[in-house]
């Protein structure tokens, strides 16, 4: 219930909250305390004493503030003293309002959800006027608030956050939304970047109770905010949420590897700690000597982040964890580059590591000094160097413009008025005029916010930002569609150069194009473009210009792929199993999957096999499943390790039939099993959750009943799956555990993708089943080693 201010002076009823400040009512006189100035004093006193437990007090303005609204208060405070608490009380009532009886997945009201994202903005310092459209961002999407009563209640300037933050929820990320929507959104955000910080407000709350939402939602959830989100909150130069996004999402997407990287860290933090401790006294004395007044902290590692140089750099844990980040504060800019003298002259700095940020800002205002010194044990140490006030912009970024307006005693670093242009949110403007497709614009948002380390200039001396390598051909495609498609030659600072040559920082680059109808990119351009940009819209003109081929060259694949399996090639492609299989695969038509194996989108190997899989309900293939797990005469050997004769199953009732152990799900003791009777009489014994389980249910006159009957003669293959973070030595260590455990390996499969995770298979012949769960335990204590399970081959 919200608070009111009591008019009577008569006993209040214990359920009714009444706002009590420290000052005198309008009209009460002003005492010193005592009873005997003021004959009302002891009555007034009486009633605040009897209500100091249950009301709120605003020590500063008289102004009915509900309870809930206190800390939200408290925190907004400290960034602006002169905060409206009217306007904050008006735009929560009215949220409140709206949201009566919504709630969210987490059973809590709905309201708590704006308050939440209210606070989060509080904390960055944001103005009073983001909070109140923070608090009613909602309203309009999900109640039936409209905009115009917005304006109304609360004037247009909220009314503009709320219309971008509902337009900006309206797209769906990495998926076709609808033109007009993302126009709408991309203008408002580059007239007031405030539409923006809302919006990742609202992400970071939600990513912080996102443990409600099914396992699919929060995949998409963390996968949107990994790949667009936290850049633009890089973009934006708001760290402080950027980190927290990208932990957030890394931890629900790659939960193991996340608690693999904790643990990692816990572990060796102690002994970080001390070495940590040792380096910043060194640097404080020798600032000290230097008579500069300086604060110097150890810099927080953030789990992503370590994981993301891991990956990038194709370094060790150990190297990336133990690499000391040091952060220095001084108080001028002069002071930084005294500090930068002070350190060169006491350590030894290692060369090529020093970048001047502060003469030379990033694109999101960042400005520092980063060098790297030779620490104590030859180990390197990373600093920072930097002012209070470059420190306050690199923390909350554009933020930090509403965060410290009104405070003149504390000064933000504001490099050529960057926080007021934002020239990257401009030039969104003009990449959605370009942009004829929504997929379009959103590809080109999503390669500007990867790094951008080659600046190049056009002839009239603009400047564009390039993935590091980049080619004239990406130059092409980041100035518009056409002149990428239409490029034939380039020349670079004057001189003709090949597309393939990389360009380097400065370069002034000039495009020559083709006005001949047909001339179109070379898909040898895929071979050496770099930006995500050129390489989809490549990709996109031969799907669209050359369809047909892509059809035919598929079609042609497939039939091949399909006669080395022995396929009936000519009832298959008329039939309805590969229009099936088409849908199965997400594919329109039959067509269309003749043009994503023309388009190298899928292997025409890879369907085979799906097709293969698909045909194993028919009759004839079921005799083949089973009878397959015998050789037959002058058949060349198996990939699969083979069967021992005493396969350890005996059929209920029966002591003389011949068992044997299915190739195709390779059961051991302690799995739920069925037996089926070949043609050659003996019983095919499969796990129940077998892919080919399902067929053979099919003849259940030919389904016997078998149990396990292990003996001391009986030996079983066991295929396991070890999933770590990449290192030396881990193949190693594994195949070390194995063996201690006399186990014997009859193959092994070690494969490391992009993101340092190596997954090993092994395969090797067990004498006892329940030995297994005690290898697995063995298996994950090695280091790096996050998961290690049974494979179950064909469930």
């Amino acid at each position: 219930m919200t608070p009111v201010e009591n008019e009577h002076p008569d006993p209040v009823p214990l359920d009714v909250p009444v706002l009590v400040t420290g000052a005198a009512a309008p009209g009460e006189p002003v005492t010193d305390g005592s009873d005997a100035d003021d004959p009302g004093a002891h009555h007034r006193r009486r009633v605040r004493d009897r209500l100091a437990r249950r009301v709120v007090t605003s020590p500063r303005r008289q102004v009915p503030v509900a309870p809930v609204l206190e800390p939200l208060l408290a925190i907004h405070r400290r960034s602006h003293p002169k905060v409206d608490a009217r306007l904050l009380q008006r735009g929560y009532d009215r949220a409140e309002a709206c949201h009566r009886g919504q709630l969210r997945k987490s059973g809590d009201p709905y309201i708590t959800h704006p308050l939440a994202v209210a606070t989060i903005l509080a904390e960055l310092g944001m103005d009073t006027t983001t909070l109140v459209a923070a608090l009613l961002h909602d309203t309009v999407e999900d109640t039936g608030l409209s905009l115009a009563e917005i304006a109304d209640e609360f004037g247009t300037e909220v009314e503009h956050l709320v219309d971008g933050v509902t337009k900006l929820d309206k797209v769906k990320f990495g998926a076709a939304a609808e033109a007009e929507t993302i126009r709408k959104m991309v203008v408002a955000m580059a007239r007031d970047p405030r539409v923006l910080v809302i919006k990742l407000a609202d992400r970071l709350h939600n990513m912080r109770t996102l443990r409600f939402l099914p396992p699919e939602k929060q995949e998409r959830k963390a996968r949107e905010t990994l790949e667009v989100l936290a850049p633009l909150a890089h973009r934006l130069g708001m760290n402080t949420v950027k980190w927290e996004l990208e932990d957030l999402a890394f931890a629900t997407l790659y939960p193991k590897r996340y608690d693999e990287i904790v643990r990692l860290v816990a572990e060796r933090a102690p002994s970080r700690d001390t070495y940590l401790g040792e380096v910043i006294n060194r640097i404080r004395a020798d600032l000290r000597e230097g008579s500069i007044k300086a604060e110097v902290t150890g810099r927080p590692k953030h789990y992503y982040s370590i994981y993301q140089k891991m990956i990038v750099r194709g370094r060790e844990f150990t190297d990336i964890y133990d690499l000391v980040g040091i952060r220095v504060l001084v108080e001028s800019e002069r002071d930084c580059y005294a500090t930068l003298g002070v350190i060169h002259a006491n350590w030894q700095p290692v060369p090529g590591r020093f970048k001047d940020y502060i003469a030379m800002p990033k694109f999101n205002m960042y400005q520092s000094l980063h060098t790297t010194i030779i620490g104590p044990a030859g180990k390197p140490v990373e600093l920072q160097i930097r002012t209070h006030a470059m420190h306050r912009t690199a923390e909350y970024g554009i933020a930090a413009h509403w965060r410290y307006k009104e405070r003149k005693d504390v000064p933000i670093a504001d490099p050529g008025g960057m926080s007021e242009e934002m020239g990257w949110l401009r030039q969104l403007l003009d990449w959605q005029r370009e942009a004829q497709e929504p997929e379009e614009f959103l590809d080109a948002l999503r390669y500007d916010l990867g790094a951008s380390e080659v600046y190049v200039f056009t002839p009239k001396g603009d400047v564009l930002g390039l993935p590091s390598g980049s080619t004239p051909v990406d130059f092409a495609y980041a100035v518009h569609t056409e002149v990428g498609h239409r490029c034939v030659g380039a020349r670079v600072n004057g001189k003709l150069i090949a597309l393939e040559n990389a360009l380097d920082n400065g370069d002034t680059v000039e495009i020559f194009t083709s006005k001949a109808e047909g001339a179109g990119p070379s898909r040898d351009w895929l071979e050496f473009v770099k930006s995500p940009r050129a390489r989809t819209k490549i990709r996109q003109w031969f799907a669209r210009e050359r369809r047909e081929d892509a059809i035919d060259a598929g079609k042609t694949a497939l039939s091949k792929a399909m006669r080395k399996s022995s396929l009936p090639i000519q009832r298959l492609l008329g039939g309805d199993q590969l229009l099936t299989l088409a849908h199965d695969m997400h594919y329109a038509d039959i067509s269309a999957l003749y043009a994503a194996i023309g388009e190298s989108h899928v292997s025409a190997q890879s369907v085979v096999q799906k097709l293969v899989s698909q045909l194993g309900g028919s009759e004839g293939a079921v005799e083949d499943i089973a009878e397959a797990t015998v050789p037959s005469p002058g058949a060349p050997p198996s990939s699969t390790p083979p069967q021992t004769v005493d396969s350890g199953v005996r059929v209920k009732g029966v002591s003389d039939v011949h068992t044997k152990l299915a190739r195709c799900c390779t059961p051991v003791p302690g799995d739920e099993i069925l037996g089926f009777v070949t043609r050659g009489g003996a019983v095919s014994v499969h796990r129940t959750t077998c892919t080919n389980a399902v067929a053979l249910r099919q003849q259940p006159d030919r389904l016997v009943d078998v149990e396990w009957a292990p003996n001391a003669g009986a030996t079983y293959v066991v295929s396991i799956q070890v999933e770590a973070l990449d290192r030396h030595g881990l193949l190693s260590d594994v195949t070390r555990v194995l063996s201690d455990d006399r186990v014997s390996i009859l193959s092994a499969n070690v494969t490391t993708n992009r993101d340092r995770v190596a997954v090993s298979r092994f395969t090797f012949e067990m004498a006892e089943a329940k030995h297994l769960k005690h290898l697995l335990r063995a298996i994950k204590n090695i280091q790096g080693v996050y998961d290690a399970q049974r494979v179950q081959t064909g469930s």
